[in-house]
């Protein structure tokens, strides 16, 4: 779903297209996240896959805390204050999962890989911190939203490695649709806030394509 799409199909109600997006677009529609949820998933995948989401969202300051720091004083602030305090859990819980999950799985091209998930952090990086109105808080949301798709594999991997799962404290669904109905101020932050959005998600998809092609590179060697 492109932005052009999503604000045609929301024009009645425009904060409806960053969850229509996230649900088109985003981790739980894409076929190599799926597959990991799957009982027969090997291992090593599921392994690489929190390695790998470590690499991209475990580092401090991320998405959410540049986004925080850039609103700030803004009447987005206390829903980014809350969301920048629930990942300091998620941050932990990321940690503890890598070291019961032991090293990577010996993959081919390793560290082009690698550099790969650095870009991409970089890139979310610089969206969280545009000076354009809404491009910041679009980023935040938008990996709130899918952060759900992705905790779901963190605690399928946390049964498999035999750890406790985390309590989740991120902003219910409730909050973060009450934050969008204010958000969308005017047509132009209505764009910066999709663009926002619609960036976070291509970045998670082009990480669920790298897991995928770093598994079918296993296969063969």
């Amino acid at each position: 779903m492109t932005v052009e799409t999503a604000q045609f199909a929301s024009s009645s109600a425009p904060w409806r297209a960053v969850p229509a997006l996230v649900a088109a677009d985003g981790t739980a529609a894409h076929p190599a996240y799926r597959a990991l949820l799957t009982p027969t998933a090997p291992l090593r995948d599921v392994i690489d896959a929190v390695h790998a989401i470590c690499l991209l969202h475990g580092r401090h300051p991320g998405v959410v805390d540049f986004a925080h720091a850039h609103d700030a004083g803004h009447s987005t602030e206390a829903w980014l204050a809350e969301a920048a305090q629930a990942f300091v859990t998620e941050r932990a819980y990321l940690v503890r999962l890598v070291a019961a999950a032991g090293p990577l799985p010996s993959t081919p091209g390793q560290a082009e890989s690698e550099a790969a998930i650095v870009a991409q952090a970089h890139a979310l990086d610089t969206l969280a911190q545009s000076d354009r109105t809404g491009c910041a808080i679009g980023a935040a949301v938008a990996l709130v939203l899918d952060w759900a798709a992705i905790r779901d594999l963190l605690d399928l991997a946390a049964t498999r490695f035999g750890i406790d799962i985390a309590s989740g404290t991120l902003p219910i669904a409730a909050d973060t649709t009450t934050l969008l109905a204010t958000a969308f101020t005017s047509p132009a932050v209505e764009r910066a806030i999709l663009f926002g959005t619609e960036q976070v998600l291509a970045q998670h998809r082009g990480l669920w394509g790298l897991l995928e092609s770093r598994a079918a590179a296993r296969d063969r060697a």
